[in-house]
């Protein structure tokens, strides 16, 4: 299980305690990271207690629940509800994953939540993921071309689009990066399981022409090559992906390059 840390020197004190509704007869306890950089405080947790048949059955409902009812000044990301934007990715119970499709009743006593570890905190579970999409960016992912533009399409046979297959998935939520202690230790260099799904994802499309210069561009020994195999990025996807993989596909191309 992927496990939260904090940041170095950072000092976590207790926060405040919302009780749950007068009459509410099944709850569910809910504790969660909270930082504010504009309020000068160290980080905290505060606790709230939720009313579970007024309530939803995701997380994503429980906090959005607390938000609206009561505590407006929660900070987190959400959107589609339908776990295909990837908005709402954040440490559940110590383990990476979408609030949209993590079952309040899949956590066993209080739920801890956290944001996604690793990252720089923009306020309470929102974090930074500026270097995130910098790093998806710099792989290129779009259709590379040299020949002229047809005036329909790009053909592509139906057996090489299923080799698309478990790669054009990705929804960019970061879950399998920040779960990635490579990329905790190397993350200003090394690429990341995400990002590297991606570059493979055009690498092998056979529509793209480009593929020496992306195997070039990757030829490096942190962008590519300081994946350990350790598969958190494949326990922790939502999409059922394995990052890993793409990864160690794109290093035996590399490879046949040299044979």
């Amino acid at each position: 299980m992927v496990q939260f840390r904090l940041p170095k020197n950072s000092r976590m004190s207790v926060g405040k305690t919302w009780p749950a509704p007068a009459g509410a007869t099944r709850t569910k306890t809910f504790r969660i990271y909270r930082w504010d950089p504009e309020d000068g405080a160290n980080p905290r947790i505060d606790t709230y207690v939720v009313d579970l048949d007024d309530c939803g059955p995701m997380v994503l409902d429980a906090l959005i629940k607390i938000k609206e009812e009561i505590d407006p000044t929660l900070a987190f990301r959400r959107s589609c509800r339908e776990g295909i934007c990837g908005s709402c990715a954040m440490n559940i119970d110590g383990a990476n994953g979408l609030a949209c499709t993590t079952a309040i009743d899949s956590v066993k006593g209080d739920i801890r939540i956290y944001p996604l570890p690793h990252m720089p905190v923009m306020k309470d579970l929102v974090p930074d993921l500026s270097h995130f999409f910098a790093q998806h960016a710099s792989v290129r992912p779009w259709l590379e071309t040299v020949t002229p533009a047809p005036e329909r399409e790009w053909r592509q046979s139906v057996e090489d689009r299923r080799k698309l297959d478990g790669l054009y998935e990705c929804i960019l939520c970061a879950c399998c990066s920040t779960a990635c202690p490579s990329y905790w230790w190397n993350g200003d260099r090394y690429l990341g399981p995400a990002a590297l799904l991606h570059a493979y994802r055009w690498i092998i499309d056979s529509r793209d022409e480009t593929t020496g210069e992306r195997l070039d561009d990757l030829e490096d020994p942190f962008k590519l090559y300081r994946c350990h195999t350790i598969m958190n990025c494949a326990r922790t996807c939502p999409k059922g992906l394995n990052p890993a993989k793409a990864i160690m596909e794109i290093r035996r191309l590399m490879l046949e390059r040299v044979v």
